[in-house]
């Protein structure tokens, strides 16, 4: 079912206080609808990530309207805020913010039991299940430490869907891993919007990775130059 927008943004303007007033996004506005794989692009300091911040509804100090399941979210409460987080956003960044003292599918089970919808039976079954899109059942109980750093990435992307996400962000996802394991991680990416229409959108300073995404939003010095 695509065409139904997921996430909108209307004229988003961010300032940073620091001494000076400066002025880190401007007028930014895009759409991204069902099923879609977009990713944004832009040197460092672009304004790419304070973007994201937004988008994710972390950061709720900005000017303009920001739309998430075409419900407006901006000036709504933090915990309101929290919610549509944790129902409607998977993350994916960087570092893959695995806890090591925890097993893998103790991991991946993690924001399903903080949005405490299903009992911890039917989850334990559900991160099985997003595991093996991964082929990564077979690590479930291993602890976090044991894995490599591409199969750290593969858990953490299971972790992100817990919650049967309708948006996935990621940070730099593949910003930490070698060529292999970058392809590896576009290839889920590229899976779970084809296969299972999951809507994406990543921040990546990665020219191949970007190619090949369904669409590209140019930024430069805080604008949207193109997409």
């Amino acid at each position: 079912m695509r065409g139904k927008p997921v996430l909108e943004a209307i004229g988003i303007n961010k300032y940073f206080y620091s001494p000076v007033k400066t002025q880190v996004l401007k007028e930014v506005t895009f759409q991204i609808t069902r099923g879609e794989f977009v990713s944004v692009m832009g040197k460092s300091g672009c304004g790419k990530s304070t973007l994201l911040y937004i988008l994710s509804t972390m950061d709720t100090d900005y000017e303009g309207k920001l739309l998430i399941d075409e419900e407006v979210v901006t000036g709504k409460p933090h915990p309101y805020l929290s919610k549509i987080r944790n129902e409607k956003i998977g993350f994916v960044f960087q570092f893959h913010y695995l806890l090591n003292e925890f097993s893998v599918l103790e991991n991946v089970m993690i924001p399903g039991l903080k949005l405490g919808k299903y009992p911890k039976e039917q989850l334990e079954s559900v991160a099985m299940e997003k595991l093996k899109i991964f082929d990564m059942q077979d690590h479930a109980l291993k602890k976090a430490n044991q894995l490599s750093g591409g199969q750290k990435q593969r858990v953490a992307i299971a972790r992100a869907l817990i919650n049967n996400p309708l948006i996935i962000m990621g940070d730099e996802p593949s910003g930490n891993l070698d060529k292999k394991n970058s392809d590896i991680v576009f290839d889920i990416f590229k899976e779970l919007a084809q296969e299972y229409h999951q809507t994406l959108l990543i921040v990546t300073h990665d020219p191949d990775f970007a190619e090949g995404t369904d669409r590209i939003i140019q930024m430069e010095d805080g604008k949207v130059i193109g997409q």
